[in-house]
């Protein structure tokens, strides 16, 4: 009886509030830094996955996604995947703005690149200073080595871009809303340019820098969420040992 009566007061309804208060915010903050271990692992797989691909042979784009269609191909397997294509660049291009390179916000070039077999392939060319003219394109026929990227689409709470029959500009690269300007035969990977026969000239884009792989701060972020929730379960405690200490010469 002296228990039950020394405790409780933790069962007033004020009390219930603060433990379901206390409760919420580390079941909360735990689930925050066990999401961040899942970022972190996610991280390295791409990571891993992108060593993976980038460090193969080059091959011929039609090797990967064959000659005519990429019907039942995987796609994202390719991601990444260094290929050589042959073809010819066409005078309409499109800039990519909202970009960076170097610490610096830049703007790409997307050429298209007519190939061997009539299919069209989008080509970042690399990257120009913010709204500067795009560099025409080699009139003559070309060799490339580029890195496969998937088409882009806008994720919630990104702008989207402006219709327009013919694209000069665009925010992402969305090969489907690409495709009508540039034909049906439009293949669904774009490349990032790594090097080119005839090459790359002092007045054309620069060649877009190899992308950085670190971890990000998931790891650090996830140790942060475990130490606040351990600080409200200890301040649950506190509260509740401060609280008894007070009420103990009333008992």
């Amino acid at each position: 009886m002296a228990a039950a009566s020394k405790f409780g007061f933790l069962f007033r309804p004020k009390w219930l509030g603060f433990h379901l208060l206390c409760a919420g915010a580390v079941v909360g903050m735990l689930m925050a830094g066990f999401w961040q271990l899942r970022r972190l692992d996610e991280r390295r797989e791409a990571n891993d996955s992108f060593v993976e691909q980038i460090e193969q042979a080059p091959v011929p784009l039609e090797s990967v996604l064959g000659s005519d269609s990429a019907d039942g191909v995987d796609l994202d397997a390719l991601v990444n995947r260094r290929v050589t294509v042959s073809g010819t660049y066409l005078p309409d291009q499109v800039v990519l703005f909202n970009r960076s390179q170097g610490g610096q916000a830049v703007d790409n070039v997307l050429t298209p690149l007519v190939l061997d077999d009539g299919r069209v392939l989008i080509v970042n060319r690399g990257a120009i200073p913010v709204e500067g003219d795009p560099p025409a394109p080699p009139a003559v026929a070309i060799s490339i080595e580029g890195r496969l990227r998937p088409s882009e689409v806008r994720q919630r709470g990104e702008l989207t871009d402006a219709d327009a029959d013919i694209i000069e500009q665009t925010r992402r690269v969305d090969l489907e809303r690409l495709a009508p300007q540039f034909g049906d035969d439009l293949v669904p990977l774009y490349v990032e340019l790594l090097a080119s026969d005839p090459a790359v000239g002092q007045g054309d884009p620069a060649l877009l820098d190899t992308p950085v792989l670190d971890e990000g701060n998931h790891l650090s972020y996830a140790f942060q969420w475990f130490i606040f929730s351990t600080c409200v379960a200890v301040g649950w405690v506190l509260a509740i040992r401060r609280s008894l200490k007070s009420r103990a010469p009333q008992l």
